[in-house]
């Protein structure tokens, strides 16, 4: 099993040097910054003594306004100026954020080639670039704790992604950590980060489910503990699935109490905040007012209780439960073998989802560390031992896995998985293919994610050629493609041709047009039109074994159709036409008994071309100079 490295290359130190690396929590609604002090992984605040910074930002005509608390202030009176939850939008297009948002959309965004961009009164800004001036801002206050404590450089830092975060997020994410002027030292699955935090801080072993709702992001991993590794055994969830949802459920369900109908871009962020602030409300209540003032002359509103609001979200808390039994049959796990629950994510605050997660596992979950901040605190404590600051106790494993499986096409358009999904990370595995055509000197290679048979319904990753093939009949070439996924769970895939060492190789940096519930969608997809799948599986193979057994024919007859007498020939044809016919149509099982029968019908001719051949073969030479 492939273990993930612990220190890095390089930076490695004598005992007496610690080198300042962070963990960093880049959140949907809050982002932190944790590193280790004292042998203890803590938070760092701002100079105010705040843990949290929120994930927004205002920009002017100048550029970046305001980051955190400040630009948060002015989201109600500058909302399209104002980005929130931009980690929502990572790895997505236009059509995928409309199907969230529906027709009125929070922000003015420009449709470009792969993943949306925003326009603001700084100009047109991706999500990529958005994060990384949040990145920016928890750099600095990294660095001025630092300076003002240990006067130490920044070597780097672990970054935190949901776990359902595809290679394009993935990507994206590792590039607003450069845009910011961050090195990166491992991308950490949140859940991961989790159960860093609670595994070191409570000396736990066993079977731990982590369950993460946050702002913007659900995942669930099932973990195991034991002696200082920690082993992902499956992971789960819906990476388009978070806290912002139940607040658009309640703004749905004022503006329909209230019998609003049209409104503004700022009553609409005016909505959306005072929702978040009643659901915060009603975590420690039964009952609250839910404001409508909408602007500086109407004010009314509403009355909510807890109960109106958990009916509102009801059929969200239930998709998180779904993805939750799904992880534990992956696994192969019962709740009953679940020694603990971990909730992870300011979302988990809901009485709601305490109970039904208590109920779902028997047993009262886990929430002695601070949700907001656990994750951020694991990450500190692995950036800490990537650094090389490793103190006596300081080893452990971590076991992590790859959400979706990993392959190339075939022939026919049918998806070769060469790594399947829950896979432990890093990993690097190979898989030989070969030419379908005589003499074929190139072969295209597509790179593909997902759970389906097709390669249609698989997310494309990338593709290359591999020239320089030498000509042999179909089959006899040995093309052997590795995949490797670091422990980013990052892709790169090579190609080499095995008689002559001819190589080609890419490292998989897609677009980043994969909609963040994708990867949920193609999973759920997978298991609901499995049958179906195969059916066409079937199809599609039979379909190529067919093709090439009449072109394999088509070339004998026009070589040595000589050897036939008319009558076999005609009988052969009409068998080959035969062939074509049913391999136009749908039915596997017909295709597969016709190119059954042309192979019977065509033993007698491959016997005779192999007759002839060593008749050629032997013609003008002594029975010495045959060697056997």
């Amino acid at each position: 099993m492939a273990l993930l490295q612990i220190s890095e290359p390089g930076l490695s130190t004598a005992p007496h040097q610690h080198r300042m690396a962070v963990g960093i929590d880049l959140g949907t609604t809050n982002s932190l910054v944790a590193t280790v002090k004292s042998g203890a992984a803590a938070v760092l605040p701002d100079i105010t003594g705040r843990p949290l910074l929120p994930s927004v930002v205002r920009y002017d005509a100048n550029g970046v306004n305001a980051t955190g608390y400040a630009a948060q202030s002015q989201q109600v009176s500058d909302p399209r100026n104002t980005i929130a939850s931009v980690k929502r939008f990572m790895g997505r297009g236009l059509a995928d954020i409309r199907a969230t948002y529906g027709e009125k959309l929070p922000y003015d965004f420009v449709d470009a080639p792969g993943m949306v961009s925003l326009n603001t009164a700084a100009g047109v800004k991706s999500p990529v670039e958005i994060s990384a001036d949040i990145l920016s801002a928890l750099k600095a206050r990294a660095e001025q704790s630092m300076f003002a404590n240990d006067g130490g450089e920044l070597v780097g830092a672990v970054i935190t992604v949901p776990a359902y975060f595809d290679d394009a997020q993935r990507q994206a994410t590792k590039d607003a950590a450069k845009l910011a002027g961050i090195n990166v030292l491992r991308l950490l699955n949140e859940p991961t980060a989790a159960a860093i935090a609670y595994g070191l801080d409570n000396a736990a072993e066993g079977i731990y489910a982590v369950y993460d709702l946050g702002g913007g992001t659900f995942d669930i991993s099932i973990l195991k503990l034991s002696k200082g590794v920690f082993e992902v055994l499956a992971t789960g969830g819906d990476s388009a699935l978070g806290g912002d949802d139940f607040d658009r459920a309640l703004a749905a369900w004022a503006t329909r109490e209230a019998r609003l109908t049209v409104l503004t871009a700022v009553q609409e962020r005016r909505l959306l905040v005072e929702a978040r602030a009643a659901k915060e409300r009603l975590s420690q209540g039964d009952a609250t007012f839910f404001s409508l003032s909408l602007d500086f002359e109407r004010t009314a509103g509403l009355h909510l209780t807890r109960k109106t609001f958990e009916a509102l979200t009801e059929k969200l808390l239930k998709k998180t439960l779904v993805a939750t039994r799904k992880a534990l049959r992956d696994a192969g796990l019962s709740v009953e073998e679940v020694k603990g629950v971990v909730l992870v994510g300011g979302a988990t605050r809901m009485p709601q989802v305490r109970e039904a997660v208590g109920t779902l596992f028997g047993q009262k979950p886990l929430t002695n560390l601070n949700p907001d901040e656990v994750v951020a605190l694991g990450a500190a404590m692995q950036a800490n031992l990537l650094a090389g600051n490793r103190a006596p106790g300081d080893d452990w494993l971590l076991l992590d896995v790859i959400p979706l499986s990993l392959g190339l096409e075939t022939m026919g358009g049918l998806a070769e998985k060469v790594i399947p999904r829950n896979s432990t990370i890093p990993v690097a595995r190979a898989q030989e293919f070969t030419t379908f055509k005589d003499g074929q000197s190139a072969m295209a290679i597509h790179v593909v994610q997902g759970e389906r048979e097709l390669v249609s319904d698989c997310r494309s990753l990338a593709r290359f050629e591999l020239r320089g093939i030498p000509a042999m009949v179909a089959g006899a070439a040995r093309i052997r493609v590795t995949f490797q996924v670091d422990a980013d769970g990052l892709l790169s895939v090579s190609a080499r041709e095995a008689t002559t060492g001819v190589e080609a190789a890419v490292v998989v940096k897609p677009s980043y047009g994969l909609a963040d519930d994708e990867i949920a969608r193609m999973l759920k997809d997978s298991f609901e039109r499995a049958g179906d799948d195969m059916q066409l599986r079937a199809l599609k193979e039979q379909q190529v074994e067919a093709e090439q057994m009449i072109a394999a024919t088509a070339a004998a007859l026009a070589q040595d159709g000589g050897l036939l007498n008319a009558e076999e020939r005609a009988g052969i044809e009409t068998q080959i036409e035969q062939l074509k016919q049913a391999n136009a149509g749908t039915d596997h099982r017909a295709i597969k008994a016709l190119v059954d029968e042309v192979n019977r019908a065509t033993e007698e001719f491959a016997a005779r071309r192999m007759d002839q051949s060593i008749r050629r073969a032997l013609t003008g030479r002594k029975l010495d100079e045959v060697s056997f």
